[in-house]
């Protein structure tokens, strides 16, 4: 598991039926997410203080199993590509049973970009950074090239980020900042 990342489902987090509610998800994901980066001295702390604001710039999820309230879930958190100016985490939230077994309850991937705090263009990852992230990443998440060089999370489909042409451009860093709210 990454980071300890354990919480326990709170009732906000339900709907009418007592199921965790499809968007929480999302947000249960950037933060285990977050948690995994931090964790590693690669996070939003260690951004700021390089100078540097990440945007979320994609989402991908998909729903596998529901959650309760009182559910405690876990999750596995991986840095899935790194490029010069964004990164990819795959993030996988699991319901911890009774009995110890992990049930899946959802799988989804988050792309990151770095932008400058003032304008909100697009910079590189600072170096250090890029480095740390690469130091925690599978072998196969490195960019060469300025490619990614992996087939994907867990075979994802074409268009998918890890799918990029050479020469694509990097996901817009216009969407969330993580964080920060709606």
């Amino acid at each position: 598991m990454s980071a300890g990342f354990r919480t326990r489902i709170e009732h906000v987090d339900t709907d009418a039926t007592g199921i965790v509610h499809f968007s929480r998800f999302a947000s249960l994901m950037e933060t285990a997410g977050t948690e995994h980066l931090e964790a590693h001295h690669a996070g939003l702390t260690a951004f700021s203080a390089a100078g540097v604001d990440l945007v979320a710039t994609d989402l991908r999820v998909t729903y596998l199993n529901s959650a309760v309230y009182r559910d405690v879930i876990v999750a596995d958190t991986r840095v899935d590509h790194v490029g010069a100016a964004w990164f990819a985490l795959a993030v996988r939230l699991l319901r911890a049973e009774a009995d110890g077994l992990r049930t899946p309850l959802v799988t989804g991937d988050l792309a990151f970009a770095a932008v400058d705090p003032g304008t909100r263009r697009p910079v590189p990852l600072p170096a250090p950074l890029r480095q740390t992230l690469r130091g925690i990443a599978p072998d196969a998440a490195h960019e060469r090239s300025g490619t990614p060089s992996h087939p994907g999370p867990h075979g994802a489909p074409p268009g998918h980020l890890s799918h990029r042409r050479p020469g694509a451009r990097t996901p817009s860093p216009t969407v969330h900042r993580p964080g920060a709210g709606p």
